[in-house]
């Protein structure tokens, strides 16, 4: 009953923070943008890793900021928390994961693609392995048929949790470095694919 009930209090006060600590550092941060190819206003996927969602959907509002998105989301407790921090970004939450919820949660996220909407997915999440990329991530690419926009980013003082992403906390004030690209899937088996995207994801990241 304690637990539940700490849950419940956590999930009324925990986003709302998470929230206000997102746009902290953003705003404090200074932000170099590396993009590679053109980044349009059309319909992406957009792919970051689990352990850089501190800063990489501010980094995908930046340049979206009027597009409807929805990002697949765990249905694990911290799940819910990100859940309801990234409504504070008009993201809705797609809940489900390879674990749990698998089957539903790709549906729900083709209705979401065929609406129109943006859709963000970690494809190590929401357990791992750090920098994996789910065969999941691969089929809504391939059957969407859509752009998938990578965003990852590296700052020059951050902190890095002992969690299985090793979730990475730029220090206040520090200098970031976005790197965004543009990349296509197509006619690519799925093997391929995922070695492709892994390879581009890998290429500026905290390791």
């Amino acid at each position: 009953m304690f637990k539940t009930l700490s849950r419940s209090i956590a999930q009324v006060i925990l986003p709302p923070l998470g929230y206000l600590l997102m746009r902290f550092y953003w705003m404090t941060s200074k932000k170099n943008f590396h993009i590679t190819g053109e980044i349009t206003q059309e319909q992406s996927i957009v792919i970051c890793w689990h352990g850089e969602l501190l800063m990489s959907p501010q980094a995908y509002r930046y340049f979206h900021k009027k597009q409807s998105a929805s990002g697949i989301i765990s249905r694990h407790f911290d799940g819910e928390m990100i859940a309801r921090i990234l409504m504070y970004f008009s993201i809705a939450p797609l809940r489900g994961s390879s674990s749990r919820g698998a089957a539903q949660v790709l549906r729900e996220a083709f209705r979401a693609l065929k609406k129109g909407d943006d859709l963000l997915v970690t494809p190590d999440g929401p357990r791992g392995p750090r920098h994996s990329i789910s065969d999941g991530a691969i089929a809504l690419a391939h059957k969407a048929k859509a752009p998938v926009l990578t965003v990852n980013y590296v700052p020059k003082a951050y902190w890095q949790l002992e969690s299985w992403d090793k979730f990475v906390i730029p220090k206040p004030f520090t200098t970031i470095d976005f790197y965004l690209e543009n990349v296509s899937l197509e006619g690519m088996e799925q093997d391929e694919a995922r070695t492709f995207l892994r390879e581009k994801m890998l290429t500026h990241t905290v390791h």
